[in-house]
């Protein structure tokens, strides 16, 4: 059930994502950092539902990852993700570093993409949807701070569905480490690097593909030929849910300095972004955000179906 049997003690797996692997039916991963510190309780657990019913909509089976109670949930059910909602901000942000800790500790972890990717290919899971990925922030050249979703994308075989990386990021250098560590960057039906509210950034990616199937071709290609590691599937939030690149750059460049004002620093920089734009933009953000997410659910099962 999964690549390496002594992970198998630590995997939890739901018994809708047990049938799924019985019956070799198509599995879309979910993060959690999205329901505990994407959004307020109860707007988060009513996303992450609709998500998951997006993914079912489209013909594959949703695994919300998260780790709970010292065990690694592969698949949440209802209940499971009413209480991590419930939990929020209490939840800790997990990537790679803190999965032993949190497991050990017993306490609740939200899954970040690097740590939902690491999950997932234990789970033998290879296409995941996300909202965006993490990056490299701006001014890293002074802070070096650079997300572990990078390294990750590097590393692990697995799809990453997102409408980008977050706009809060510097997307110029964020574009040159995945160039620089061999990722590459599929834009679906589109040229431009989208970068998350907005779907414009002024970049480029790597290949533009039109087709669930051509996309699933050329994944199933590259680790056949034994090149290790993700590739990130760049699929723009609608045009009716997008924000102007002027307008959400203002409000950004309001929140960052408000954010650098009060000393915020670390894993705590991307919620408080997300929380200061929100209430910048009166809400719009976040409505953006959910429908960017149910998107890329929609196009990450139709991806998973034609692997």
């Amino acid at each position: 059930m999964t690549k390496d049997q002594s992970i198998k003690p630590f995997l939890s797996l739901s018994e809708d994502i047990a049938a799924a692997k019985r019956n070799n039916q198509p599995i879309v991963a979910l993060e959690s950092t999205i329901i505990t510190h994407g959004m307020p309780y109860p707007k988060n657990v009513e996303t992450a539902l609709k998500v998951e019913a997006t993914v079912r909509e489209n013909g594959a089976v949703p695994a919300t990852i998260a780790l709970m109670n010292g065990q690694i949930k592969v698949g949440l059910n209802h209940a499971e993700i009413e209480e991590l909602g419930a939990a929020g901000l209490a939840a800790i942000k997990v990537s790679r570093r803190d999965i032993p800790f949190v497991l050990l500790q017993k306490k609740y972890g939200a899954t970040t993409v690097a740590a939902t990717m690491i999950v997932a290919n234990w789970a033998d899971i290879h296409i995941f949807a996300t909202g965006g990925i993490g990056g490299v922030h701006r001014n890293a050249e002074v802070s070096m701070d650079i997300s572990a979703d990078l390294q990750e994308l590097a590393n692990t075989s697995v799809a990453v569905v997102s409408a980008g990386a977050k706009s809060i990021l510097d997307l110029r250098l964020t574009l040159e480490y995945l160039e620089t560590f061999g990722i590459p960057v599929i834009g679906y039906q589109t040229e431009e690097f989208p970068a998350f509210y907005t779907r414009e950034s002024g970049l480029k990616v790597d290949y533009r593909m039109d087709s669930p199937k051509e996309i699933a071709a050329v994944l199933n290609q590259k680790w056949q030929l034994g090149l290790q590691g993700g590739v990130l599937i760049a699929n723009p939030v609608p045009e009716v849910h997008a924000c102007s690149k002027h307008y959400i750059d203002s409000v950004i460049e309001k929140a960052l300095q408000e954010a650098d004002e009060q000393g915020i620093k670390g894993k705590q920089v991307t919620p408080f972004l997300l929380s200061r734009i929100e209430q910048l933009t009166k809400g719009e953000s976040l409505v953006s955000n959910i429908e960017l997410v149910l998107n890329n659910a929609r196009l990450a099962a139709r991806i998973a179906r034609e692997l």
